[in-house]
């Protein structure tokens, strides 16, 4: 149902009567705000069969823990992950932690009979997304479900071309481009905090920013990747430790360690079809704070869409005479547009942020439907398999290496 822009700036109540869902998060940094933000707004936007409830959140300090939960709106606070899954009012964990911890929590969490949603990429290792994986086709047989946090899915620009593809707009595929630009670690005195530790991103650039790449070019292609030729680098090999001072000479000069995760990544691959995809992610781009960009050519039309542009989508329609043709652009805020019809009139854009709501939007439909939400860990782990194979190609200087089929394992 549509909305008045007075009634969304409000907010809505859920409808009396509206069954709770109860949410336990684990970690409340920056994911962690930004998941905070969709559950509390999307049943104030959206007209849910359940309501989000806020229950818990869980973090090691007591103190900092305590006050994300007032910042964020959670009712309570747990130190133990293990202590939120075991509260009677949390039938869904959210997991917001490094990705060493992912696998732990979520098959303790399935395995315990709750919902999960995990923040991508899924896991560290494709073992571990495996096992992932595993626990989450047994706990789909008692009903629950299991989704990773890939959200630039639920950009309703994203969307709207990934409906464009799938009724055959721009024909057979042929070229995919997708480019993941920041430039946070350019300074070399930036700390080294635990993104840049193996042991508990998994990887670097790759894993942070390409997983996204990888999702988003899947989703929007249908397509799986199916083999990858790469190469990966670490610019910066020392970085201070947290709390070291950076003044040449300091006390605290020598306390550095190693990065031990690629700073980019880049890659070319081949998808089902055959189409031609390059990919590259990197945190070395000057200048460039968040930019991703993807281009799909197809033998009919082309897409092209831009993060920093996030309401618009660019497209071409080859099937138009030549004198008039040319990339249009389409401004994503019709109420025909996925997601919109909760959200303002014509031409009032949306933000990062509402990725969350929408993410919480449709997993909440998945847990009353009792339906596979998308996407799934199956997913995730097709994800994780791309990026095992651009690690393993880019360190055996392979020409190409195939990516393992999902259905075949």
């Amino acid at each position: 149902m549509r909305q008045t822009e007075q009634e969304a700036a409000a907010g809505r109540p859920a409808p009396p009567g509206t069954p709770r869902l109860g949410v336990g998060m684990v970690g409340y940094a920056f994911m962690g705000a930004a998941h905070s933000q969709g559950w509390r707004t999307a049943g104030r936007v959206f007209d849910l069969p359940l309501q989000p409830h806020l229950a818990a959140v869980c973090g090691r300090d007591p103190e900092a823990v305590r006050t994300a939960a007032a910042k964020l709106g959670w009712d309570a606070a747990e130190t133990d992950w293990r202590a939120l899954i075991a509260r009677e009012d949390v039938q869904l964990v959210d997991i917001c932690t490094p990705g060493d911890s992912h696998a732990q929590i979520a098959v303790a969490a399935l395995e315990a009979g709750k919902h999960v949603l995990c923040e991508k990429p899924l896991a560290n290792t494709v073992e571990e997304a495996e096992a992932m994986v595993a626990a989450a086709d047994r706990a789909a047989e008692r009903g629950q479900v299991a989704m990773v946090g890939f959200n630039y899915r639920r950009v309703p620009a994203a969307a709207y071309a990934r409906s464009l593809v799938a009724e055959g707009r721009i024909g057979r595929l042929r070229h995919v481009r997708v480019r993941y630009l920041q430039d946070w670690l350019v300074d070399p005195a930036s700390p080294l905090t635990w993104r840049l530790r193996k042991e508990r991103a998994g990887s670097g650039a790759l894993g942070d920013l390409g997983a996204h790449a990888v999702d988003l070019a899947q989703y929007l292609t249908g397509e799986a990747v199916a083999g990858v030729s790469a190469l990966t680098e670490t610019f910066v090999k020392e970085r201070p430790l947290l709390g070291a001072s950076s003044a040449p000479g300091g006390a605290d000069a020598a306390r550095s360690g190693p990065v031990t995760v690629d700073d980019a990544a880049v890659f070319t691959a081949r998808f089902t079809s055959g189409a031609l995809g390059t990919f590259e992610a990197t945190r070395y781009a000057t200048g460039r704070k968040n930019s991703l960009q993807v281009e799909l050519n197809g033998e009919l039309g082309s897409l092209a869409f831009d993060l920093e542009r996030l309401n618009e989508l660019s497209f071409h329609d080859q099937t138009e005479p030549a004198a008039t043709s040319g990339f249009r652009r389409i401004l994503v805020t019709e109420p025909e547009h996925p997601y919109l019809e909760g959200w303002w009139p014509p031409g009032h854009g949306l933000g990062y942020d509402h990725t969350f709501v929408h993410q919480a939007r449709d997993l909440v439909h998945a847990v009353a439907a009792g339906t596979s939400p998308a996407p799934s860990f199956a997913d995730g782990l097709r994800v994780q398999r791309v990026l095992a194979a651009v690690e393993e190609s880019a360190a055996e200087n392979a020409v190409y290496t195939p990516v393992p089929d999902l259905e075949a394992s």
